[in-house]
């Protein structure tokens, strides 16, 4: 699959307050292939913030109290699920990333 460049508005600003854009440009990468299509994990690349945006199922509590004995969950972090599956999308992801020079 080719990435594409797409336009995203934020409602919230993502990242530090440095990285915070109210518009950003985000290169789509993969959808999950085993879901419908619409509602599933997504990985994209944002160019301009130098970050890698995921989208998948949120945490579970007793996800989320395992996740906290390494440490606090920010208010302003999530963490979320993907399935296995989606190794390939987020290598992808890391590739773009590296080829655009982030670091």
């Amino acid at each position: 699959m080719t990435p594409t460049v797409v336009l995203a508005t934020l409602v919230e600003p993502i990242g530090t307050p440095e990285k915070a854009a109210m518009v950003m440009a985000l290169r789509f990468i993969a959808k999950d292939p085993n879901t419908n299509g619409t509602q599933c994990p997504t990985a994209w690349v944002d160019d301009e913030a130098e970050e890698i945006v995921i989208q998948g199922w949120k945490a579970g509590q007793m996800l989320l109290d395992q996740c906290r004995e390494t440490g606090p969950i920010p208010e302003t972090e999530a963490v979320v699920r993907v399935p296995i599956r989606m190794v390939p999308a987020l290598r992808e992801a890391c590739d773009v990333a590296d080829r655009l020079g982030v670091r």
